[in-house]
């Protein structure tokens, strides 16, 4: 359940672009409105946001007489809205501003604040950790810096100034957030939002009255907050969450991560070049366990065992009890097999990284007859909620991480977008074995597909062969420019059709590197095809050139265009 740590969108980005990464050294321009944009396509992210504003005008009024013609009464069929959308983050952003580009009258509802948990205390704040660690690492490292010809001596730290410059970050994208959706028309109600019947959203905040409103369709985007197993006692200062630990309110001295997933590896990597010892508390019998093998095989080997890191595996962290009355933390470990208790650990910290829970109490969703999974509201392909019957609730849509398909925030993006095209009647089904992840360490993990183990099951299940072709860091002239060498990309495919599986890279920019491999199996380029394409030279993308080329393709195999692979 461990969520990658994907980095959030910049504010008047293209939808399909956010939740990619924003850098805190990125240019900025002025849009329409006065509205500041951040990323290097300033100027085209302005020229967007104006076609958008003059092109609404003329889609809603179509889309206005379309209900008018529909129901027999004027504006949105009788509603107050089109479209209104529950939980104000990266999701359902990407779906507000494409619902305004097709003409959509919406809004959103944000009962906390807008940007959700990736802006606020996700991907955002802890890209922003990152850098300051990837920056002190790199100082630190003597022998690569004399390598390049550099001296530097004696680097240090102010923690209050990192820690700031996570929150003024996160405070930056969430203003361009809530401003980009303000310029281009969208109605921010503050509020829980909660649905109460069909096609009626009641919304409000404490000690003032309840509002309602009508919509021909809502969107849930509420998201997820992170999960505390039974037993731990977090009191946000010596055993803490994700959340408290973005704060950066102390560098403890030894920590112990609860969980080696994206979450805890990305946390890992900021306490170790700060100064901090780590030990890892792992359920499962391998660290990283949502990764591919090999790839958590080699990224142990480099993300974890030059550093000050030990962990325990097999093991279950059954009590932690908060540092009080001058005792540390306590962390009773027990086996995951056998229950028995294998020892106490005594640390100055604890962060929690065990994934996330959805956000899904409250939404109202008995009075439309749903019942949630574990937590998440079921959705079909198309991302239309399921009452409890198995039936389809009309009007009714649910993104992101409250669906539990795929908890990232690009993801949730993606399927608000897709949803957008459904109810502006283009069906759309969203691949999510071509979306990435990414793990922002030092260097970066990423992938997208199958891992090798999936592959084989699939294989074996469906009746072909797959082949695996890799490619090292090392023979790239780019990786050994930048004395970066240590990384490897692994391509998973059919030699009988030339399909992509899967793809994964531990190396150099390995979270940017993935984007051409993750767009041809959405648009199902094949690699007879994709082997022909020109990369530019001495890049990091010619690992991926080489990748593609190892690949082997039965001969007499049909080279294709655009036939998408299916979901």
């Amino acid at each position: 359940m461990n969520s990658a740590a994907a980095a959030a969108a910049c504010a008047s980005a293209p939808a399909w672009v956010v939740g990619g990464g924003a850098g805190g050294g990125a240019r900025s321009a002025r849009g329409p409105c006065g509205i500041r944009v951040c990323g290097l396509g300033g100027e085209a992210v302005a020229l967007r946001s104006l076609r958008i504003s003059q092109g609404a005008a003329v889609r809603r009024a179509a889309v206005a007489a379309r209900a008018a013609a529909e129901n027999g009464v004027a504006g949105s069929g009788g509603f107050d809205y089109d479209l209104v959308i529950i939980g104000a983050g990266v999701g359902g952003h990407g779906a507000a501003l494409h619902a305004v580009e097709e003409g959509l009258k919406t809004a959103i509802i944000e009962g906390d604040v807008v940007g959700g948990t990736c802006v606020n205390r996700g991907c955002v704040p802890s890209k922003a950790l990152l850098a300051v660690s990837g920056r002190m690492r790199e100082l630190h490292d003597e022998h690569h810096m004399k390598s390049l010809g550099l001296q530097v001596s004696s680097p240090g730290y102010d923690r209050q100034a990192v820690a700031d410059h996570a929150n003024n970050l996160a405070s930056k994208i969430r203003s361009n957030l809530t401003n980009s959706m303000k310029a281009l028309g969208v109605d921010i109600l503050s509020g829980f939002g909660a649905i109460v019947g069909k096609q009626k959203v009641r919304y409000g905040k404490v000690g003032f009255p309840d509002k309602e409103i009508t919509a021909r369709n809502i969107i849930i985007a509420t998201g997820s907050v992170p999960f505390v197993p039974k037993g731990i006692e977090v009191d946000g200062k010596t055993v803490f969450t994700s959340d408290h630990a973005l704060k950066l309110e102390s560098v403890p001295d030894w920590i112990a991560i609860v969980g080696s997933g994206y979450i805890g590896l990305e946390f890992s990597d900021v306490y170790t070049a700060l100064g901090s010892e780590v030990t890892f508390v792992e359920a499962l019998d391998q660290l990283m366990p949502g990764f591919d093998p090999e790839i958590a095989k080699l990224a142990q080997r480099v993300l974890i065992n030059p550093r000050n890191i030990d962990y325990h595996t097999g093991v279950f962290a059954s009590k932690i009890t908060p540092a009080k009355d001058g005792k540390p933390v306590q962390i009773e470990l027990i086996d995951a097999k056998t229950k028995e208790h294998k020892e106490t650990l005594e640390v100055d910290a604890a962060l929690i990284a065990t994934g996330r829970a959805p956000f899904t109490k409250g939404l109202g969703l008995e009075n439309i007859n749903v019942v949630t999974q574990r937590g998440f509201i079921p959705v079909d392909e198309r991302m239309r909620v399921m009452d409890a019957d198995g039936n389809v609730v009309p009007n009714l849509y649910c993104i992101g991480d409250a669906n539990g398909k795929l908890m990232l925030a690009h993801a949730a993006s993606a399927q608000g977008i897709s949803v957008v095209e459904q109810i502006s009647g283009r069906d759309h089904i969203l691949n999510h074995l071509s979306i990435p992840a990414a793990c922002f360490t030092h260097p970066e993990i990423s992938m997208v597909g199958l891992t090798e183990p999936q592959a084989r099951e699939k294989a074996d299940k469906e009746g072909f062969e797959i082949s695996v072709v890799k490619t090292s860091f090392k023979a790239n002239t780019k990786a050994l420019a930048e004395n970066e060498g240590d990384g490897l990309a692994k391509l998973i495919y059919r030699p009988d059709t030339g399909e992509i599986l899967g793809v994964h890279i531990l190396g150099l920019h390995a979270a940017d590197l993935i984007h051409e491999a993750s767009n041809a199996i959405a648009l199902g380029t094949r690699l007879q095809d994709i082997k022909f394409a020109v990369h530019a030279h001495p890049t990091l993308s010619e690992v991926l050139d080489e990748l593609f080329k190892a690949a082997k393709v039965n001969s007499g195999v049909s080279h294709s265009v655009n036939e998408p692979v299916a979901a």
